[in-house]
């Protein structure tokens, strides 16, 4: 169907992608989803579904609609908003306290909704935009997952990890096709609007739990909040240093540009898109497994002093790499020539080898 009615992706200055690509792939997960939390319906304790499949299903039509006609970045955040209010209104995702973390406890109910609705559209705009290369949102996609996944199967939320199995499946089947030389497609906003929004609400239900679901987590109650950020450090550190380089730039935190960290690695350290992909997800992975493990003896403060000397570390590594279009353009057609002069200048001797 997007072949017969010529839906695809054309390339400009700004894209990864050399030809013309499919670009709905992201609606296998909504409907993967949905057939899913129809099977799982009764395996929930607070009908937890019946407000998730409107926040879906919002996304996936402003997503939709955002794959074919472009939207501005206010639509598309007035309608995470009210996505993000269906689950923030139901009582199975309330957070009530937590639990000694930086010596907080008790939560008012109005401060949960301000923290869990800024907490999940910041994850749903940062998977949104580190979807920029073959591979990387499937690949950072399935690591969260799977980690969400045993997470919630050791605390006995079976629903929650059936949700993330399932997702998770729809990603492995999706990154075959992502990364293929012929058979390419891109999940699009439709798919990564979609992927982020489950994450975001895998993410609210995690720091939800009571101390009870915990006993066989390997870590300590306190801290959750740590665990839940290093889950998410990619796409959480590559927003925030784009948002920054762009605000530095006196630029809007969403215009479009080249500056993400996985157009670094292309770009300057000259990566393939499954090589970038591939290092991303082995970070995202082993930085994840080192907090967990020393989350099950560190106390916070020494967990979030080591969070940001990581993250100033990483900041300095990438300070350094940011520009805009004309300095990228300038730098490309430099390029190209340096190449042209290069194959003129072989070609005779070449002649001269092989007379």
């Amino acid at each position: 169907m997007v072949e017969h009615k010529r839906l695809m992706d054309d390339p400009n200055h700004r894209s990864s992608h050399k030809g013309r690509t499919p670009t709905l792939g992201g609606v296998a997960f909504f409907y993967t989803l949905i057939f899913a939390l129809f099977f799982i319906k009764n395996w929930n304790d607070y009908d937890e579904g019946m407000f998730i499949i409107p926040g879906l299903t919002i996304l996936f039509i402003v997503g939709l609609k955002d794959d074919l006609v472009v939207l501005g970045p206010l639509s598309k955040l007035i309608a995470q908003g009210l996505a993000v209010s269906f689950v923030l209104a139901n009582e199975g995702f309330v957070i009530h306290s937590l639990n000694g973390f930086l010596n907080i406890n008790e939560i008012p109910y109005f401060l949960y909704l301000a923290i869990g609705g800024f907490m999940m559209i910041t994850i749903i705009n940062s998977y949104n935009l580190i979807d920029g290369i073959d591979g990387l949102a499937s690949i950072v996609g399935i690591v969260i997952l799977v980690i969400y996944t045993t997470i919630f199967y050791l605390s006995g939320e079976h629903y929650y990890a059936l949700i993330a199995l399932t997702l998770n499946a729809s990603l492995m089947a999706f990154f075959g096709y992502n990364i293929s030389g012929d058979r390419k497609i891109f999940m699009g906003d439709t798919g990564s609007l979609i992927v982020g929004f489950i994450i975001s609400v895998l993410t609210l239900k995690f720091l939800s739990l009571t101390p009870q679901d915990y006993t066989e987590l390997p870590f300590l109650l306190e801290n959750a909040p740590l665990i839940a950020i290093s889950i998410l450090i990619v796409p959480l550190f590559d927003t925030a240093r784009v948002f920054a380089i762009r605000l530095a730039n006196k630029r809007g935190p969403f215009s479009p540009d080249r500056n993400h960290t996985h157009h670094v690695l292309i770009d300057y350290w000259g990566l393939s898109h499954k090589q970038a992909s591939f290092l991303i997800g082995c970070f995202n992975l082993i930085f994840v497994m080192l907090f967990i493990v020393l989350g099950s003896t560190a106390k916070n403060i020494g967990m979030v002093i080591m969070l940001v000397s990581v993250v100033v570390i990483l900041g300095y590594v990438f300070f350094r790499y940011n520009y805009n279009f004309s300095t990228l353009k300038q730098k490309i057609k430099i390029k190209q020539k340096v190449n042209n002069i290069k194959t003129k200048m072989e070609s005779p001797k070449k002649k001269k080898k092989n007379p």
